[in-house]
């Protein structure tokens, strides 16, 4: 199975990128220049890694980072950006060409499985004991462990969160208030007392009582607050979010849908067709009775620009969403008051578990100097992470970076109890036929037979 499972290596090797260098901040010689010293002999001087990533947004904080560890350890870094497409495969022809081969890179944590058994991700090394609980969540640690092994360190992570209007549910607060201290239902269709005498001080308290219960724990209060909310005029509905991407909508079926376990390596364990994920399935197609959203023409950046102009009063989004709000706030075109929570429950009786996503930094199975690769990757990881938000705008997976945002804070309590994109590469179109199953259910297409089908396709794939 390990072998029949391994990547073949490609026969071409691909041209570098040209190499940025760093120095010390000592005065020296250039190497090159006329009456400084060769190239070659610069380089025998220090201990040097080559250090790969594909994400240009990366640049600085790799730059800062590969400088730091640099001018502390008295060892050159190289960080060399790739904006191959076919990231693993361009790192597998360099390695296996034998000419600065790449000691350390940046991987998403799905890309673990091929990575390892293809010889580009050693078991790592944790002399600096930074990879463990007191540093990462459960979930990090499950993104970098395959077959029971960490074959890499947690960098970023991206999650999804509930995101609302508070000034709106502060409007709803009040009218719940008066409603109620005037006798007034509005599920019942009551219109209650019009003379009644409502004194500003029991206003007050009753006002509290509803925001305290203001943030929904399940699906059932949002819908409460759709069911009796007056909307101000210019908002369009309670809630909209992108229902045709799966990764705002996996909450819904995550904590039962299970794909390889909580590390997402192992065939044994998927249990798709279960009464569980049918009955979350089967509450998500009722929310389209609530909040009609258009499967097909809806987008991310549709629903949070709505969001942003005050159309509605929940959304869902992921990490990017405190950036960009705060961003607004500080210009003067946010105006309302707004706040972050975990995602709802899916009932009283049913969890829900986002997905996420890991960004890893993967040691070679070929380099040379796996000692230091695994000592710069600790160091990026755990030294560097309280500048990696301000730097990039990813949002480390660290447990002790960021403590002072509140906001990203919140993302971190969802990220430490989701679950992991799976790595099982059998299963690598699982995805994309569970968003066209959940864009079938949501237009009210029947629920059970959909999951078994979805449940058969991939047994046949894992060979079950």
């Amino acid at each position: 199975m390990y072998f029949k499972k391994r990547i073949a290596a490609v026969t071409a090797v691909v041209a570098m990128a040209a190499a940025v260098f760093y120095g010390s901040t000592r005065e020296m010689s250039v190497p090159g220049e006329q009456g400084g010293e060769s190239l070659s002999a610069w380089f025998e001087k220090k201990e040097t890694i080559y250090f790969w990533y594909s994400d240009e947004a990366m640049t600085n904080y790799i730059n800062s980072a590969a400088v730091a560890f640099g001018e502390k350890e008295d060892v050159r870094v190289i960080p060399v950006h790739i904006s191959n497409s076919e990231y693993l495969e361009a790192l597998n022809e360099a390695s296996l060409s034998g000419k600065q081969v790449p000691d350390a890179y940046i991987v998403s944590h799905e890309s673990l499985e091929k990575a390892y058994l293809a010889g580009l991700a050693a078991q790592i090394e944790d002399v600096s004991e930074v990879c463990d609980q007191e540093h990462f969540p459960e979930a990090a640690l499950c993104a970098v462990t395959y077959e029971g092994k960490q074959v890499a360190y947690p960098l970023s992570f991206e999650t999804s969160a509930l995101v609302y209007n508070e000034t709106y549910l502060a409007l709803w607060a009040e009218q719940s208030a008066r409603r109620e201290l005037s006798g007034a239902n509005a599920e019942e269709g009551i219109e209650g007392d019009p003379d009644a005498v409502i004194e500003e001080g029991q206003l007050a308290q009753k006002k509290q009582e509803y925001m305290d219960k203001a943030i929904p724990g399940t699906v059932d209060d949002i819908r409460d607050i759709a069911n009796t909310f007056d909307l101000p005029e210019g908002v369009e509905g309670v809630m909209k979010w992108d229902v045709s991407d799966i990764f705002y909508n996996y909450w819904i079926v995550g904590n039962y849908m299970i794909v390889g376990g909580d590390a997402g390596d192992d065939a044994t364990r998927v249990n798709i067709n279960n009464p569980e994920t049918i009955q979350c399935l089967e509450v998500y197609k009722a929310l389209n009775q609530f909040f009609f959203i258009e499967s097909d023409t809806v987008s991310y950046e549709s629903v949070i620009q709505d969001f942003m102009e005050g159309k509605t009063v929940f959304t869902i989004a992921t990490t990017d969403v405190v950036g960009r709000l705060a961003q607004a706030r500080a210009e003067g075109t946010l105006g309302f008051e707004y706040g972050i929570c975990l995602m709802p429950e899916v009932s009283t009786e049913l969890a829900s578990r986002s997905m996420s996503v890991t960004k890893a930094v993967a040691i070679n199975g070929y380099s040379t100097n796996k000692e230091l690769a695994n000592r710069f990757a600790a160091f990026l990881v755990n030294d560097c992470a309280d500048t990696l938000y301000e730097r990039t705008g990813k949002v480390s997976a660290n447990r002790n970076a960021e403590a002072d945002n509140g906001a990203l804070q919140i993302f971190k309590q969802e990220y430490a109890g989701s679950i992991p994109l799976p790595k099982l590469m059998e299963t690598g179109n699982f995805w994309l036929r569970l968003e066209k199953l959940f864009f079938s259910v949501w237009n009210g297409a029947d629920t059970a037979t959909l999951v078994q089908d979805l449940a058969d396709q991939i047994g046949r794939q894992l060979g079950n």
